[in-house]
């Protein structure tokens, strides 16, 4: 299963640690509670979903058997049926959503009990790599920086102004891709984010990162020391076949609701950055999953069943229905996203398909959980 070339003999172990807990309200109707974003058979290569394509891309170059995959309780059989190749073990399933920095300090010290040299590549579960040969050279580059001591980061080369992105601008240059990071930077203005781009001295921040478990392990201690010794118990107890869900649930109660970023990243010196620019979407919106599909002559994105007369630049999404799949026709309209889930239908320009979130919240107000 591994990649030849991507790890030298011999070298410390490489787990893939998968961050598949997120909600991606920003695609609903699609996107619900028991059936979220990274769920979802959305962009290219479908019907696999982001899940499971983000699994088979890291098989590439690690082991399934070096796989762990950080996912909400209520999602667990869900992901599970995802990954069937995985085992029980695999799976840290959360109790409570606590963002991104409780549930890494959980896999690193996992992993450093079991080896503490070994190296982790923690990424999401809903991003896009269309080149994934790209993609694993990168990773490549990373693991040898963490194989170094440090934590790197993977920074996309951005291809616009973008403000819905974090930034890391650049420091000193090493070789190849990589470089210090100096500073980051959150989601600028139109203006700040097109000077970024114009400068070529700052990526986007992907929310990739690869390092030692001790490395990480250490990171947390210096920073979050409360977090990293509950971490690190939960790993002792694990060891011995104590963990409880009873005591995961007290680790994530306890824990305060912060990003690996907040916590950890933007305290830490010893850190690379290694500029990938390999196709990368994080698929944010409806937009983004127009922008990556298939379209016919006039950029119209839908399915075999659907038609588009007089129409340019649209997003079809429908889910088979108990009869089979419905057909939609649209005429006469341009730049939409139609997305029909049977018991709910979503109408929006694909210029606004962010606002799709004020949906969700309108739902919550009004107490219509069934929709969420």
């Amino acid at each position: 299963m591994t990649r030849e070339g991507s790890l030298a003999p011999g070298g410390p172990p490489v787990y893939a640690v998968i961050l598949a807990g997120g909600s991606g309200t920003r695609f609903w109707p699609a996107s619900r509670r028991l059936s979220p974003k990274q769920l979802l058979p959305i962009g290219p290569a479908a019907p696999q979903s982001l899940l499971r394509r983000t699994a088979e891309r890291l098989w590439r170059m690690v082991e399934p058997s070096h796989t762990l995959v950080l996912t909400g309780r209520h999602l667990l059989p869900q992901s599970q049926a995802e990954l069937p190749e995985l085992a029980e073990s695999a799976f840290l399933a959360e109790p409570l959503a606590k963002n991104t920095a409780p549930c890494i300090a959980w896999a690193s010290a996992l992993v450093a009990a079991r080896d503490a040299n070994a190296v982790l590549i923690v990424v999401p579960s809903d991003q896009h790599a269309e080149n994934e040969d790209a993609f694993l050279a990168v990773l490549d580059v990373a693991i040898a920086e963490a194989n170094q001591g440090k934590i790197a980061i993977v920074g996309i080369v951005p291809t616009r102004p973008e403000t819905g992105y974090g930034y890391i601008e650049l420091g000193r240059r090493g070789d190849g891709p990589v470089a210090e990071v100096r500073r980051f930077v959150e989601k600028p203005n139109w203006d700040t984010a097109e000077s970024y781009v114009r400068s070529g001295n700052f990526l986007w921040n992907a929310g990739m990162f690869v390092f030692q478990a001790r490395t990480m392990v250490e990171a947390f201690r210096r920073h979050a020391p409360e977090l990293a010794r509950a971490a690190e118990e939960l790993a002792q107890l694990d060891s011995s076949s104590g963990l409880t869900e009873e005591r995961i649930l007290t680790f994530f109660e306890q824990a305060p609701s912060i990003s690996i970023d907040y916590a950890v990243m933007e305290k830490e010196n010893a850190l690379s950055v290694v500029a990938g620019d390999f196709g990368w979407s994080d698929l944010g919106s409806w937009e983004s999953a127009w922008e990556l599909g298939a379209k016919d002559s006039a950029e119209n994105c839908g399915r075999p069943e659907d038609i588009f007369v007089d129409s340019k630049r649209n997003l079809i999404y429908a889910a088979p229905g108990e009869g089979g799949h419905k057909t939609i026709a649209l005429v006469g309209v341009e730049d939409l996203c139609v997305i029909d889930t049977g018991d709910a239908l979503l109408v929006v320009r694909r210029e606004q398909s962010q606002d799709v979130r004020f949906v969700v919240e309108e739902l919550k107000r009004r107490g219509e959980l069934s929709k969420l």
